[in-house]
């Protein structure tokens, strides 16, 4: 016989109704409201979502690669080395590796705080640390007791952490809220932000240098005051994007996955996803009965119960090799590209020019230099995956990204002497350098976002994403150590052509690891679960069970 529960009537009098059955209707709302969500037509609350994580992305990006420029400002303000102004390799690597080191610290804490305590309350708090980070560095100063670059350092390491923390959450809130049909090249719509960051970082600094140029140039000021206020401006306006988007991230109402699957509220989920897909708003009532059911818990029991089955932990190991992999390689070359063209000669000052006009014309050739290989690799390479990522598929898209990096860095690695040594050689390795870029983003650069943030269960999506994406930047930090380690052996980047060979070997690597993840395009977050999703709801939880 059926277990029975009394519930109340609209006559008032108590009415025995079996568990099974209240379960039973609970999963069809539950199965209903996710259908709703998953079937749901593009409209302005995706608009919004959109545009709300995808603005942190642009003040991501625009943070960690301006330092790449800064660098150079900060190296003749503050660096003081035998061949002239500069940072030492140490101090470049300090300034370089700061974020990605705070990265990994935020893209865990987040990712699974946001598992723990959910997706609104965690976000818009990254984004208050890298606006209070980023206003730090700016007006880092030094004292005797003080160094400005271990400040720089410090804030930048703070920074990093906010950073991170919005990886998960952005990618697993625009993924929660999208239809399915969709979801891809919204993901990719969020993440393609970074290329207009970077962008903008670049014309920005090449703004700056074109607006100090007479104080730059002129004999009678402090020309290196004018260099300080140069790296201060750049890094301090990136302050702009994430104050503009706070109030939008910290209205945004809590993804109903995260509602109905770790708050377990099914009947609040259904109401939020009527409210925003018609409304585009949301209301929360604070003195609605709320209604827990009894389904799958996060737990550490759970969590390893669920990592221990081979098709589960395999996603998970694909998804974190291959971000670490292709990160060795973007972090590598994006925070050093300023070294790769001062390595080949592209764009470097003539050696007839001296003094504040050398230091003003490779402050100009670096901004440009930027700019073209932005524009010209990848802020198409996110394009060219947002048109064909619900097509063809994450996985054929990742697969082919690495193949194609892997014989692109073969030809710039193993052919590098004999690029560098004609002026149309080093044109065509400017080519193959963008070409690069772009399959970076027309590749894994994007696949690596986007599938840790549709792979696994709603319990455990966002600390997931969060150890692929750390999983990313220790890539990063090893490429950045290893970069400064040996960029300069047997002479003045000598060594270059050998990093470009060992980052093939990496994208290699990246070619195998992508085929231990499945592919998830068209399909339900549930049914990428890997998770029965029929009886999901076991019943009604006891009154006062903890969430």
């Amino acid at each position: 016989m059926a277990t029975e529960i009394v519930s109340s009537s609209s006559s008032g009098h108590g009415e025995k109704v079996p568990v099974s059955s209240i379960a039973y209707a609970l999963d069809e709302k539950r199965r209903a409201a996710l259908s709703e969500v998953d079937n749901a037509k593009f409209g302005w609350f995706h608009v919004k979502v959109s545009l709300v994580a995808g603005v942190g992305f642009f003040t991501d990006a625009y943070d960690i690669f301006a330092i790449n420029i800064a660098a150079t400002m900060l190296g003749y303000v503050y660096g003081r080395t035998a061949s002239g102004f500069a940072l030492s390799s140490n101090e470049s690597l300090g300034v370089k590796v700061a974020t990605p080191i705070g990265n990994i610290f935020g893209q865990f804490f987040f990712g699974w705080m946001a598992d723990v305590v959910g997706r609104k309350r965690m976000y818009g708090i990254e984004l208050m640390i890298i606006i209070v980070a980023t206003f730090g560095q700016a007006v880092a100063g030094q004292a005797r007791a003080v160094n400005v670059l271990g400040v720089i350092i410090a804030w930048r390491v703070l920074m990093g952490i906010g950073i991170g923390g919005d990886y998960p959450l952005s990618a697993v809130i625009s993924s929660e809220f999208a239809s399915t049909r969709s979801r891809g090249r919204l993901m990719t719509a969020v993440f393609a932000n970074q290329g207009w960051g970077q962008l903008a970082g670049a014309i920005v600094a090449y703004v700056v240098v074109a607006a100090y140029k007479d104080d730059l140039l002129s004999e009678t000021t402090d020309n290196l005051r004018s260099i300080d206020f140069m790296w201060r401006i750049l890094i301090g306006l990136g302050c702009v994007p994430g104050a503009i988007a706070l109030y939008f991230r910290l209205t945004i109402p809590e993804t109903p996955r995260f509602t109905m699957d770790v708050e377990r509220n099914v009947k609040q989920a259904a109401q939020d996803v009527e409210n925003f897909l018609t409304t585009g708003s949301y209301y929360v009532d604070p003195d609605a009965v709320v209604q827990r059911v009894q389904a799958p818990k996060a737990t550490r029991r759970d969590f390893f119960a669920y990592y221990s089955k081979w098709e589960n932990a395999r996603q998970l190991i694909g998804c974190a090799y291959s971000w670490f992999a292709l990160d060795i390689a973007f972090y590598g070359l994006g925070l050093n590209s300023a070294i790769i063209l001062e390595a080949i000669g592209f764009g470097s000052p003539s050696s007839d020019l001296k003094g504040t006009l050398k230091i003003y014309t490779n402050l100009k050739n670096i901004c440009v230099g930027n700019i073209i290989l932005t524009v010209a690799g990848l802020i198409p390479g996110y394009w060219a995956s947002f048109l064909v990522i619900d097509s063809w598929g994450r996985k054929p898209i990742q697969l082919m990204g690495f193949i194609m990096l892997t014989i692109l860095f073969i030809i710039m690695g193993f052919g590098y002497d004999a690029l560098t040594a004609t002026s149309a050689g080093k044109k065509a390795f400017v080519f193959l350098y963008c070409l690069a870029n772009f399959f970076e983003n027309f590749g894994p650069n994007t696949t690596t976002f986007i599938v840790p943030g549709e792979a696994f269960p709603t319990r455990y999506r966002s600390t997931s994403h969060g150890i692929a994406a750390a999983s990313g930047k220790l890539g990063a930090v090893i490429s950045q150590v290893g970069f400064a380690q040996m960029a300069n052996i047997g002479g003045t980047n000598k060594f270059v052509k050998h990093i470009i060979e060992i980052l093939a070997f990496f994208m290699l690597t990246g070619v195998f690891s992508t085929l231990l993840i499945k592919e998830t395009k068209q399909q339900s977050l549930e049914d990428i679960s890997n998770e029965r999703q029929d009886g999901f709801i076991e019943g009604v939880a006891p009154l006062g069970e903890p969430v």
